[in-house]
């Protein structure tokens, strides 16, 4: 196992936390990332989709104590800092050709605010966030969404990044996008769409039906 590692998998990693999801989207990430990880008080939606988690990282004070003990210890890190949150926990210490992170959506918009903050930081590390509708995730270098004519593509720069399309109604050629000044929402699909970031920063928001091709393509 990599130092600073507590899951080390050659399979997608399906991570769990607690917000919006259901067992249905459980078993639909499950179907693409069968290894299963909780986020704190996540293992209660993993528990009620019938899956014990292979872990479960976090600070623990979204743990029931009567979820916990069904847990076996061994399966059980603790990690006490409170500078970061459940979902930077458990990403960092998952190591896997992909992450896709269920119930980090909804609810409670702060924490939705902070997951996408973790995906920026933490962009070596692909993961998608599965919402009810949409498919959240960091853009490579180069990605491939098969996205039909219609499609909403979102793109939203966390930080001032650059790049290029095709596909798009609104192209992103020779724009400078900087969360302060332009972003890219609500742009739409005219076909299958390219996407080359010039770095990194940049988050995209596409449909969930995508997911299984948006796997092949980001691993």
């Amino acid at each position: 196992m990599k130092d600073g590692v507590i899951v080390e998998s050659a399979v997608p990693v399906t991570l769990i936390g607690g917000g919006a999801g259901n067992p249905a989207d459980v078993a639909f990430s499950r179907a693409l990332a069968p290894v299963c990880v909780a986020a704190d008080g996540g293992a209660m939606l993993a528990l009620e989709a019938g899956v014990m988690p292979d872990a479960v990282i976090g600070d623990f004070d979204s743990l029931p104590e009567d979820i916990r003990a069904r847990i076996p210890p061994k399966q059980l890190y603790h990690i006490s800092e409170q500078s970061s949150t459940d979902f930077d926990k458990a990403l960092r210490n998952i190591a896997a050709p992909l992450v896709i992170a269920v119930g980090f959506t909804g609810e409670r918009l702060d924490h939705q605010l902070a997951a996408f903050h973790v995906l920026a930081a933490h962009n070596a590390r692909p993961c998608i966030m599965l919402g009810a509708t949409e498919v959240i995730f960091h853009c490579p270098a180069q990605v491939d969404l098969p996205v039909a004519e219609g499609d909403v593509v979102s793109l939203f720069p966390m930080q001032k990044v650059s790049g290029r399309s095709t596909g798009l109604e609104w192209p992103i050629d020779g724009l400078d996008f900087d969360p302060m000044r332009l972003i890219g929402t609500s742009n739409r699909a005219t076909g299958a769409v390219q996407l080359w970031m010039d770095g990194p920063g940049m988050l995209c928001i596409a449909p969930r039906r995508i997911l299984p091709e948006l796997v092949q393509a980001l691993i």
